[in-house]
């Protein structure tokens, strides 16, 4: 089993790797908010540019800047006056927060840019199936192309072979693990869900096979105590569907960022 990959910065190199994270993270945040928007409808990210979605006004540059523009516009069109979703400032400063938390745990290494990647996209499949409960493979397929090459370099850069080995272990060993839960219900689980776990147990499987399991285990249980939650106070009953994307994605966060801590913690109570 892989020991976690420690930080291989700290201090004041730390603090500003954090900080251009966080910068990078807010303008993929903007660029997130097209690919929700967007790939739902099978459009295409790239064109037309960024417009407001009531009167479909192409937005100006200045119109454009991360969170910044939002607020000065008090989250309203320039031209219509309508107003604009907070999800987009929201998603935003979202991944700006996750990019900042994958630079504070991984340090200046080779595989930030490939977690960077993999918190955006897991950004991105939790709103889009939250709203649509489905887990495109527009988002799926190019997060593994990617984040694989990426792992790779780090690999290579780092002489992290057994890091990589794990990788692909965790990688197969979470999609077949989901692929026999699809099999005995295939409505309760669907095979974007499946697809989703193999990028999971990869990128998780990084860091070590432990937080594969982790990352799967707190998925289903935060799906088990918000599912019951919701039933309880009556916004669902048990016929209605809940989608699992979000709770992968945070079951995967929760185990990449605090992994060492729950693991820890669980070692000491069985000890």
């Amino acid at each position: 089993m892989t020991a976690p990959v420690p930080p291989v910065a700290s201090g004041p190199v730390l603090g500003a790797v954090a900080a251009v994270c966080g910068l990078i993270g807010l303008c993929v945040g903007s660029f997130l908010n097209v690919v929700i928007s967007r790939v739902p409808n099978r459009q295409s990210v790239v064109r037309p540019r960024s417009h407001c979605p009531s009167c479909e006004t192409p937005l100006a540059d200045r119109d454009n800047i991360p969170l910044v523009s939002w607020a000065l516009l008090k989250g309203r069109c320039r031209s219509c006056g309508e107003r604009i979703s907070v999800r987009y400032p929201l998603v935003e400063l979202g991944t700006a927060a996750l990019f900042v938390a994958a630079a504070l745990r991984l340090g200046a290494s080779w595989a930030l840019p490939a977690f960077c990647v993999f918190f955006a996209a897991l950004l991105a499949i939790s709103v889009i199936d939250l709203h649509h409960y489905i887990i495109p493979n527009r988002v799926v397929y190019p997060t593994l192309l990617l984040v694989v090459p990426l792992i790779a370099l780090a690999a290579v850069a780092g002489g992290s072979w057994s890091h990589l080995e794990d990788a692909a272990i965790g990688g197969v060993a979470a999609f077949g693990a989901l692929f026999v839960v699809h099999m005995i219900s295939p409505r309760g689980l669907g095979f974007g869900d499946v697809r989703l776990a193999g990028v999971i147990g990869f990128m998780a499987g990084w860091l070590g096979l432990s937080y594969v399991v982790l990352a799967l285990f707190l998925a289903f249980l935060l799906a088990s105590i918000i599912g019951v939650g919701l039933i309880v106070v009556r916004l669902k009953s048990r016929r209605d569907a809940v989608p699992f994307g979000p709770f992968m994605a945070a079951g995967a966060v929760l185990a990449v960022l605090w992994g060492p801590a729950i693991l820890d913690a669980y070692t000491r109570s069985r000890g």
